[in-house]
């Protein structure tokens, strides 16, 4: 088994690099992540680079489908910013390659240009009160009255609704009994008359804020429905697509990002920081803390490739993309956290960025499928086997 990056990847992760240090300065970050604001200029530039194309058809303007590709960008952004990273993947993935998998060719034609230069973003309107990961128990409904469709309820943590172009929203479209037959999925558009978008003040994943969005008899064509007319109550088989194993790898991806800006700057400060007169990375209790930092990492990474060049090849890879997220997440929230154990009482206030890779890292292990509900997947994926 070859390791090694290609040449073409190798240049997409210089090029993130460039575009990072030059466009996402550390001061302007933190900027963001105080003020809580999606730096949608900076946004902008990154699609003049032409990465929101990575899972988009060369026929659309993309690049064609490249999911190791893409796993290196949200690395590198996450390196810097989940502000900007956060918004790539509303695009690249919840649009550009949901739209593909499972889009109309109207809405392939309207929608995928879009992804590819920056002016279409999608939110994720899965998670209910009282719905996470039992996905069939959807509550939020929707009925159709003639040419007509009209929804009601509420989502919850619905990161990015208010900067969207369109609500990529799962609905109940019959009996609750039936579960899986009756969910349909729907863009909405977030300035639709009876649509209430309300922000959740968290503890991390700043830049891109989460909301809660309610429904109140919002009315849209039939064309909001993804897919056509015939996929009405047709969407579990989409839920269950490719996308949701990607999901996962994105997640990883960006724990992984962040997990390396922790090493590199725990590293640098142990070089640095002076005690009892020599600096503290001459101890071998902060050696050991960097070595092991490092083996996560490392062995996070090759899962993370490993599950996105199986994804690549549009091969079976639900045990590894649940493998990865899981490992990669836990490993990004452990770096994070010795990461801070490194930087002592420096480490816990707001003038330096591990602050806030804690405070980021603690939500990976949660969104896009717990850590529990990743060790349920491993499980039923090891009885299969």
């Amino acid at each position: 088994m070859d390791f090694t990056e290609s040449d073409d990847i190798r240049q997409l992760r210089d090029t993130l690099r460039r575009f990072v240090d030059k466009e996402m300065p550390r001061d302007l970050v933190a900027k963001w992540d105080k003020e809580n604001r999606f730096p949608r200029e900076v946004f902008e530039k990154l699609a003049g680079l032409g990465v929101l194309g990575l899972t988009v058809p060369e026929e659309y303007g993309g690049l064609g489908r490249n999911i190791i590709g893409t796993m290196v960008v949200i690395e590198e952004l996450a390196r810097r910013s989940l502000a900007v990273a956060l918004p790539y993947i509303n695009a690249a993935c919840y649009a550009g390659m949901n739209i593909v998998e499972c889009g109309t060719q109207q809405q392939k034609e309207e929608i995928l240009p879009r992804v590819v230069d920056g002016s279409m973003i999608f939110a994720y309107g899965w998670t209910e009160p009282d719905v996470g990961s039992d996905l069939a128990s959807m509550r939020t409904r929707a009925e159709r009255r003639g040419d007509t469709i009209v929804v009601n309820g509420a989502k919850r943590f619905c990161s990015g609704a208010g900067v969207s172009d369109y609500i990529y929203a799962l609905v109940r479209t019959g009996p609750e009994e039936e579960r899986y037959r009756n969910l349909t999925l729907l863009l909405i558009p977030p300035t639709q008359a009876g649509v209430t978008i309300e922000p959740i003040n968290g503890l991390g994943l700043k830049g891109f804020p989460t909301t809660d969005v309610t429904f109140e008899d919002v009315e849209l064509p039939l064309s909001s429905i993804v897919g056509g007319v015939e996929k009405w109550n047709g969407a579990w088989p989409m839920v269950l697509g490719s996308g949701l194993d990607v999901e996962k790898l994105e997640v990883a991806a960006m724990a992984i990002g962040i997990g390396q800006a922790a090493l590199d700057d725990a590293w640098t400060y142990a070089g640095e920081r002076q005690q009892f007169g020599k600096a503290i990375g001459n101890y071998q209790s902060v050696q050991h803390k960097l070595a092991e930092m490092k083996t996560r990492l490392h062995a996070a990474r090759l899962m993370l490739y490993h599950a996105a060049s199986l994804a690549d090849r549009h091969l079976p890879c639900t045990g590894e993309t649940s493998m990865a997220k899981l490992f990669a997440t836990e490993a990004g929230k452990a770096i994070s956290l010795e990461c801070q154990t490194i930087f002592g009482a420096y480490g816990y206030v707001k003038d330096f960025d591990v602050e806030r890779y804690v405070r980021d890292s603690l939500a990976l292990p949660i969104i896009g499928g717990s850590s529990a509900i990743q060790r349920n997947n491993i499980y039923k994926w090891m009885k299969r086997q």
